[in-house]
């Protein structure tokens, strides 16, 4: 018999109407649509409206995914959401989701691991499957970015933007679905990425407020270095480990953060530049949302085929990597 596997077999994306383009973000800092452009390649990004919270973009990417995949939200067992802009610390943004879209026999909890996290929900969620304890759990990863941006702050304001992707999972035996993963952290580079304030250690006060603490901050460099070394290393390792090289892979999904970050790891894969996933011109840095809006978005272009090798890559703060390698096939799309 063969090993029973977690495929993807619906996807559903929420990117907001609001267009605010680099010319628009001149506007508030001290910057250029061509220096955005060449170091990031971002051209324009989405943002909510204000008062928009995570659980409902999340919950129009579930709906969307639901909608694709032709069942109710009555059917999901489980319901993961990746997030680091929560709605509010708790309940859970997955509580929320479930209580939206009338997920009703379903259970949800959130995953925070910034742009690592649609990766680390998936297979987190992918084990319930693997495991027969469930048949239809719902992953998604969301966030609305805007809401933790220092729009005086030129080095973070610039690159994010706000947006959703939803899959829904379910079990196969035909060879296709996640066939392995790789993730894992570095914590002594938590520096690097992250926001201070709103947590145990610096609770929100007057002077967490005034010294802007609730913002993401960033040192951009050393994220770079990162990126790039950990896009490399863990995806060269999870393709080793199953007998496979970059040249096998048919569709490379990379985090959207930057698209100098993406070439460099195609090279060092040896992965053709042209099998690469891209939306970060459109979209900005969605964090855990980027993954599978690129995904929808090179599934749409009819850039997947059944049989498929596609390797999932992402890397955000923590500092945290993963990677994940699937045969594509079993959508119902």
């Amino acid at each position: 018999m063969s090993q029973r596997r977690a495929a993807i077999t619906a996807l559903g994306t929420h990117v907001p109407e609001r267009v605010v383009t680099n010319h628009d973000i001149m506007k508030l800092v001290d910057t250029t649509d061509e220096w955005i452009r060449t170091r990031t390649g971002i051209e324009k990004r989405h943002y909510v409206e204000p008062g928009t919270g995570t659980s409902a973009i999340a919950a129009k990417a579930a709906g969307e995914a639901l909608r694709r995949r032709g069942i109710g939200a009555d059917e999901l067992e489980l319901i993961v959401v990746a997030t680091v802009t929560p709605d509010m610390l708790f309940p859970a943004t997955g509580c929320l989701v479930q209580d939206r879209i009338g997920a009703k026999r379903a259970w949800a909890f959130d995953v925070s691991a910034a742009c690592s996290g649609f990766a680390y929900a998936l297979t987190i969620g992918a084990q319930f499957v693997e495991t027969g304890r469930h048949s239809k759990v719902m992953v998604i990863g969301a966030d609305v970015m805007t809401s933790i941006l220092d729009f005086e702050d030129r080095t973070t304001c610039v690159l994010f933007g706000d947006a959703a992707g939803a899959v829904i999972l379910e079990p196969r035996e035909d060879g296709t679905g996640i066939l392995d993963f790789a993730h894992e952290v570095d914590g002594s580079g938590a520096c690097y990425l992250n926001m201070p304030g709103g947590g145990s250690l610096k609770p929100a006060t007057h002077e967490t407020v005034d010294a802007k603490l609730h913002y993401v901050r960033q040192q951009g460099q050393h994220v770079f270095k990162y990126a790039v070394r950990k896009f490399a290393d863990n995806s060269a390792a999870i393709l080793e480990r199953n007998g496979l090289s970059g040249n096998d892979v048919d569709l490379f999904v990379a985090h959207q953060a930057n698209i100098r970050i993406i070439e460099a790891a195609c090279n060092r894969l040896g992965v053709p530049i042209e099998r690469a996933a891209s939306t970060i011109h459109f979209t900005g840095n969605t964090s855990s949302a980027s993954i599978p809006i690129a995904l929808a978005d090179a599934l749409d272009a009819g850039r997947v085929d059944d049989g498929d090798l596609v390797l999932l890559v992402g890397f955000g703060a923590g500092m945290t990597a993963a990677s994940a390698v699937l045969r594509w096939g079993g959508t119902t799309e």
